[in-house]
């Protein structure tokens, strides 16, 4: 058996989405705009909007798949700062595709971790 293991559970519900974009702080970079907001659970939950002013389907998928691996790698440090878990809504932007995840991250780390308690 392999010994991957998600560390957090995806967002697939509108409802979710939608509370998230009402009740949720957003952080606004130029890459992204990331919705945040503190839950109770055990897992860190993460969903992905990319609209179509992104780009075609491949600049969609790959915006989705950068913003996917900075956030497995963003995570350890997130669990490191804090015992609490979050819900977290990505929104791609146009420049989004164009990036290397290792952007995505820094990005993440500068501007998230920062907003958190």
């Amino acid at each position: 058996m392999s010994e991957f293991r998600k560390r957090y559970v995806v967002i697939k519900k509108n409802r979710d989405f939608s509370f998230l974009f009402k009740r949720g702080e957003s952080i606004v970079t130029y890459a992204f705009v990331c919705y945040v907001k503190e839950r109770r659970g055990t897992a860190n939950r993460l969903g992905i909007v990319t609209g179509k002013k992104v780009g075609n389907a491949v600049k969609r998928n790959r915006a989705r798949r950068v913003i996917r691996e900075a956030f497995r790698l963003f995570e350890p440090s997130l669990k490191e700062k804090t015992q609490k878990r979050y819900d977290f809504v990505f929104v791609a932007r146009g420049k989004t595709p164009e990036q290397k995840s290792t952007k995505i991250l820094s990005l993440m780390k500068k501007n998230i971790l920062s907003k958190l308690p």
